[in-house]
């Protein structure tokens, strides 16, 4: 038979999930429209994906629609063919993960209890078994959630190690986790490498502001992509991740803890309260932090009816990077430094002499006037140099592949200093 047409989008964004077979189980919560979307997001990072239905899931949304979604039959009661088993039983064939989007109340106290009474309790069962992980996406009435009974349940789950993506409380409702959130804990599940587990990181991301006036500022065209993917990378790979984050236009990596900030000032001060309240093992400083700003701020907003030319004064702003280790001497610091139109050899060396002044480990450098590098783009081309001026050249690659490379390095680096 020929291959299902809908299993054409199957790796269009990724490769992040090649190989991977992952069963999205489906329980009777209305949520369980977005159960499509939701298949189709992990197939377009590469998973294939098998559905399985309760029977009250069936009244929500057909078995059709979930065919129709991954590609593959759906399983909508248990039969001599062993469904449970052929799919997450104890063999050389299992799927790579269970995924429950949504769970109801009723299937994750079922779960709890050890009752398997429906396809999805069954199939749950089972992966616990046979040691298949698990994600349970919750989705129910706000008062449901609340209830003790539930949250206990939850917790004896968790203590089984089975993975929760908990759901956005609105409008009275626990309703279920955005769809790039499920995704993206799925991906971090199956992550081959989980080498920085244990490890706490702190990443600098985005631009800064200085305000001209209380509305004008001086800024730069920093996105914050840069930063986010060294954030996201590190996720991954099993680190717990603080981004303090700029005015930029990427989106925060789901699980990260996100301190927001505008101007070089705030980022100044809540980098260094953090350093001193919390153990960080990893500082990445990839901010592009305003390196002007006015000598005096106007107040309000000035006219341009009024004023005919306005003439600003500027001063450097406090140079961060150079006071991370000052405050934190132990910690490992990655610093970045961008350049514009330069050789590589200059930018090499501009760089190195800027990781001695600011004492850092290891620095990242680009040059952002070339095509593709730098602000904005979703590309970049980098150096990255170490205290002995050892160099890693990393050429035009996506930004996500760069972060991979940098923490690569990091990764030698961490394990040369515990030895």
């Amino acid at each position: 038979m020929e291959k299902h047409p809908s299993k054409g989008i199957i790796g269009a964004k990724s490769k992040e999930l090649k190989g991977k077979r992952i069963v999205l189980c489906v329980t009777g919560s209305v949520a369980a429209v977005r159960s499509p979307e939701i298949a189709r997001e992990l197939m377009r990072r590469g998973a294939e994906v098998y559905a399985v239905m309760s029977k009250n899931a069936q009244k929500i949304i057909h078995p059709y629609l979930m065919e129709w979604a991954t590609g593959n039959p759906v399983v909508t009661e248990l039969t001599g063919k062993i469904e449970h088993v052929a799919l997450a039983g104890e063999h050389e064939a299992k799927a790579d993960l269970v995924l429950i989007a949504p769970a109801t109340a009723n299937t994750i106290s079922k779960i709890a209890a050890g009752i398997d009474d429906t396809t999805v309790t069954t199939v749950a069962s089972t992966a616990l078994g046979s040691q298949t992980p698990i994600v349970i996406v919750p989705a129910m009435h706000q008062s449901m959630y609340k209830h003790q009974v539930i949250k206990e349940n939850i917790r004896k789950l968790e203590a089984l190690d089975i993975e929760f993506v908990h759901p956005r409380i609105e409008e009275g409702k626990a309703k279920i986790a955005e769809t790039g959130e499920i995704v993206e804990t799925v991906v971090r599940k199956l992550a081959a490498r989980r080498d920085f587990c244990g490890k706490r990181f702190m990443v600098t991301a985005g631009p800064t502001v200085e305000y001209i006036d209380d509305v004008r500022v001086i800024t730069n065209r920093s996105s914050g992509k840069m930063g986010v993917a060294v954030a996201e990378e590190a996720l991954r790979r099993g680190a717990e991740v603080t981004l303090v984050y700029g005015l930029g236009t990427a989106t925060p990596p789901y699980g990260a803890r996100v301190l927001n900030v505008e101007t070089t000032e705030e980022m100044r001060l809540t980098v260094l309260k953090e350093l001193k309240s919390r153990r960080y093992d990893v500082v990445v400083a990839a901010a592009a932090v305003s390196d002007w700003t006015p000598i005096k701020q106007r107040k309000g907003k000035v006219s341009t009816r009024e004023v005919s030319t306005l003439s600003l004064k500027l001063k450097p702003t406090p140079k961060i990077v150079d006071e991370i280790k000052k405050a934190k001497p132990q910690v490992f610091l990655v610093m970045f430094k961008a350049e514009h139109h330069v050789s590589d050899e200059e930018l090499v060396e501009r760089a190195f002499k800027a990781l001695k002044h600011a004492n850092a480990d290891l620095v990242v450098a680009n040059d952002v006037s070339r095509k593709g590098v730098g602000f904005g783009t979703e590309t970049n081309e980098v150096f990255i140099i170490d205290e002995e001026k050892n160099v890693v050249h990393v050429p035009l690659s996506s930004k996500r592949t760069v972060a991979e490379r940098i923490l690569d390095v990091v990764k030698v680096k961490l394990e040369k200093i515990s030895l």
